[in-house]
């Protein structure tokens, strides 16, 4: 049941912005039919997901495809699991459209947009029920696909398109890598199935290639450093509620595909764990120093999904370590913690791009520094911002702080192990604690400067708050934050069920609720919420009548202005000169000389490490190196014609049989 119910839900999502071609580009109904339709299709994606979970089916749909023995799709609680975020995301994302993307202010990309919107969907539906390799690329490449059209809907701009053109570039990449993984699972096991291999049946050497190339592929399409370079672009480029399903689901297609192919492989090594919690240790720091040296809010939103996902990985690498070593604890805390951050993340990211999307809307900038005083005017926005900000930090009493909890959890655990592993406590706990010190760091920034303070531009002076439709998608994703943090039991069942799919081969002993202390765990950021509403209370009586007096005289400035808050740059300085080496930021100043001088100007930038720095300046040393072969495009039907005809004589010289005619020439 929960089979069909997924499949006829990637039907109606996949056919969702077809109505919208066909009507007129000004029309409403274009996103009213859209929104309906993809509503539709998530309730019915929903309640199969949720069959997944409390009336389990292990049964395998076969669509009769004769040249690859049948394409087979299944839903169980891991796939139940990541569906959540695809049809929750995705739902709030076309309600959140109406408004934000409405067919009368765009005009000529309202229809494209929602098209490839329910496609986006379909895909990575598709390719998180799939056990073929044919059905897991087909919903692959249309997620891909789609996501390429939805990055560059605005593609009359310069830097969308290139941001559209290094995704491209990036995500075929990925593929080309997944198409030498599932070639060398047919080798291995003989069939492009993807079932768990039967322990003892490869060898080694082969589960270690088919794991790194799978790591490689999804690890591209996670994000994870040095393999981000795609995402900055993508995210920052693209519509705000677009930036949110790319950053909260889309990213999590990797996290995915990691998770499944370790449970399909067997014989699970020591290195893989290793690998993993290595590269979430660099994606969460790095991802965190590079959002602090940012400017622009959606490039520091992206970076911050570099971060996360860095996060989830940490917990991945702990699970992965806790089968190598045979450690049923970190085995369930580390998955648990990974998989309720994949949950975490998809609600406070999508919450905060929603919430610098209506920034955008109203103000037309998304420039921290030309921001500022804007809690008054959009107090909405400011609410459910704030709570996205407290939550991707990490703090009581919402639902990031409670992933995290678990994960470190995990590495208390693993220090009470023998000496030889107390390592896993001191790199992971301290590199979880650094990015949570960063991020906060951050977002104290962001906050401030965006939504306190004095107005900095006309623009932010004029902002008002955003329509209804734009305001509930993010008041229901606060919600869910708040709860998941105030009462996690709540996700005990799913995550039990999920972790347990991940160990069917070798079922853990030890159950999640008997590690974590969830009663107390729920007093505590109940209590908490109580105190933080007992001291705003407080202060707003005391301030209420009191008569606010102002200086006419502080440090030599009669009339404070604008001018002397504290821009993005100047308040993170202290910590990106901390991380230059790293950063190597780019800053260009007019110097002060005369007595009197004219208005000075300070500007700063930090480029992306491997985009900027490796990729973008190799390629065009290439080009250079490569100038000597333009002289053969000289655009003459006669010269293309000589290029057929000698290389078609190469051709049918390697058919010539010399060895032999050369045997009969020397006999003679």
């Amino acid at each position: 049941m929960s089979v069909d119910l997924i499949l006829t839900s990637i039907i109606i999502l996949a056919a969702s912005g077809i109505p919208g071609l066909f009507l007129r580009p000004r029309s409403p109904w274009i996103g009213r039919l859209h929104a309906i339709c993809i509503l539709a299709g998530v309730c019915l994606g929903l309640a199969g997901a949720f069959t997944a979970f409390f009336l389990p089916d292990a049964s395998l749909y076969v669509f009769p495809w004769p040249s690859i023995q049948g394409a087979l799709v299944g839903v169980d609680p891991l796939s139940a699991f990541f569906l959540f975020p695809v049809f929750l995301v995705g739902g709030l994302g076309s309600v959140y459209g109406l408004e934000y993307w409405s067919p009368r202010a765009h005009i000529r990309t309202a229809a494209r947009l929602r098209f490839f919107w329910g496609l986006i969907l379909a895909g990575m539906t598709l390719l998180i029920i799939s056990r073929h390799a044919l059905s897991f690329l087909l919903g692959w490449e249309t997620m891909a696909l789609s996501a390429f059209f939805l990055v560059t809907t605005e593609d009359e701009k310069k830097d969308t398109r290139k941001a559209g053109l290094v995704y491209l570039i990036a995500t075929h990449i990925g593929t080309l890598t997944l198409f030498a993984f599932f070639t060398f699972w047919r080798e291995a096991t003989g069939s492009f199935t993807l079932l768990p291999a039967a322990a003892g049946t490869l060898p080694a050497i082969t589960v270690n290639i088919l794991f790194l190339l799978a790591l490689a592929g999804f690890c591209l399409k996670a994000g994870v450093m040095p393999l981000q370079f795609w995402l900055p672009g993508a995210h920052t480029n693209a519509p705000s509620h677009v930036s949110a399903i790319l950053s909260g689901v889309m990213l999590k297609m990797g996290i995915y595909g990691i998770i499944r192919v370790v449970t399909l492989l067997p014989g699970i090594s020591p290195f893989w764990g290793w690998t993993i919690l290595l590269l979430g240790a660099a994606s969460g720091i790095l991802g965190v120093v590079f959002a602090l040296a940012q400017h622009d809010l959606k490039r520091l939103l992206a970076y911050h999904s570099v971060e996360n996902i860095g996060i989830i990985l940490l917990g991945l690498g702990l699970a992965v370590l806790g089968r190598s070593y045979n450690k049923p604890d970190w085995i369930v805390l580390g998955m648990a913690g990974g998989l309720l951050h994949v949950w975490n993340h998809s609600l406070f990211k999508s919450l905060l791009f929603f919430a610098s999307g209506s920034i955008l809307h109203r103000t037309g900038t998304r420039q921290i520094d030309s921001l500022g005083g804007l809690a008054k005017a959009m107090p909405w926005t400011a609410t459910a911002f704030l709570v996205g900000a407290a939550a991707i930090c990490g703090l009581p009493p919402l639902n990031g702080f409670i992933s995290e909890f678990f994960i470190y959890l995990g590495f208390f655990h693993s220090a009470e192990s023998t000496e030889r592993l107390v390592i896993l406590a001191l790199l992971g706990a301290p590199a979880l604690a650094m990015i949570g010190a960063l991020a906060v760091s951050c977002f104290v920034k962001v906050y401030g400067i965006i939504f306190l303070g004095t107005p900095r531009t006309e623009a932010a002076k004029s902002a008002r708050e955003v329509p209804l439709t734009m305001i509930i998608p993010m008041l229901l994703l606060s919600g869910l934050c708040l709860i998941i943090g105030l009462f996690p039991i709540v996700t005990l069942p799913f995550l039990e069920k999920a972790i347990a799919v991940t160990e069917r081969a070798r079922p853990v002993t030890v159950l999640l609720g008997s590690l974590m202390p969830f009663g107390p765990l729920s007093a505590v950021m109940c209590a908490s919420v109580l105190v933080l509403l007992a001291s705003f209370s407080i202060i707003t009586i005391y301030t209420r009548n009191r008569v606010r007096v102002n200086v006419t005289w502080d440090c030599g400035y009669a009339r404070p202005g604008w001018r002397m808050q504290y821009t993005s740059a100047s308040f993170a300085r202290s910590l990106v000169l901390l991380f230059s080496r790293i950063l190597k930021p780019v800053e260009r100043k007019s110097p002060l000389s005369a007595s009197f001088p004219d208005r000075a100007r300070f500007s700063g930038h930090v480029d992306d490490p491997v985009l900027d720095r490796l990729l973008i300046p190799e390629f065009n040393e290439m080009r250079k190196r490569s100038r000597w072969f333009y002289r053969f495009q000289q655009g003459q039907t006669q010269s293309y014609i000589l290029y057929v005809a000698v290389t078609l004589c190469i051709l049918l010289a390697g058919e010539i049989p010399f060895k032999e005619l050369f045997k009969i020439l020397f006999s003679k």
